[in-house]
């Protein structure tokens, strides 16, 4: 996973606004993020792109029909957006396990974005189970940690320690030449996500939040931005 230097600081967080845009405060650092793929379709790293210029405070498109992306430029009030939230909060709770030898991996299905990096080398959920091999055990643990959504945590058997990847705070606009379109908003390093209603969501070190106004796990992506045809959900 590549780092990326951040400028947001200790205030940095994201509001939902009801039935709008996300409105982010506290300088926090916004950047293109493309999936790379090889000649066959599976991702193979992450590109980091374009660092975006904002301002101390901005607000990003959350109905997907703004023309000036990934800015909110008031759409959502144009087609009557509605953005309510409908994630339960409790994501946490609803992960399934799957054990390994050296590794256990916590899947909760429905944060998948379909970045697809789960695929790459051997898919996860047959690669935990082998983890006593050395080999092996790299890629799942370099699938987990280059999933955005944090769908996919894996954990140390000896000590329980989760396997997560260094992230500082920043925002990345996921970008999937494959499908030829955008993914959702990668919010990594723990900044607090908090609702219209100021509730504040579970806090992780990474997530994904909706841009096409589409998902029905509001505001987290749940992968409706991919082409039902290609979409694979283990």
């Amino acid at each position: 996973m590549t780092a990326v230097n951040s400028a947001g600081n200790r205030d940095s967080k994201i509001k939902v606004a009801k039935d709008g845009p996300y409105l982010v405060f506290g300088n926090i650092l916004l950047f293109n993020m493309a999936i790379k793929c090889d000649e066959k379709g599976i991702p193979i790293e992450w590109g980091i792109g374009q660092k975006l210029k904002t301002s101390q405070n901005y607000a990003l498109c959350r109905c997907g029909q703004t023309k000036t992306k990934p800015f909110c430029d008031g759409s959502h009030i144009k087609v009557n957006f509605d953005g309510t939230e409908t994630s339960t909060q409790t994501h946490s709770n609803q992960a399934k396990e799957i054990d390994g030898p050296t590794l256990k991996l916590s899947d909760i299905e429905i944060l998948c974005a379909s970045a697809r990096f789960c695929h790459r080398g051997m898919d996860i959920w047959l690669a935990v189970p082998k983890s006593d091999d050395p080999a092996t055990k790299k890629i799942a643990v370099e699938d987990s940690c280059d999933c955005p959504s944090g769908r996919l945590v894996v954990f140390e058997k000896a000590d329980g320690k989760v396997v997560e990847p260094s992230l500082e705070r920043a925002i990345g606009l996921i970008i999937d030449p494959a499908i030829g379109g955008d993914g959702p908003l990668w919010i990594r390093g723990g900044i607090p996500v908090y609702s219209a209603d100021g509730v504040l969501y579970e806090v992780r070190n990474r997530m994904t939040l909706c841009r096409c106004g589409k998902s029905q796990n509001k505001p987290f992506c749940d992968s409706s931005h991919y082409p039902e045809e290609d979409r694979e959900v283990k």
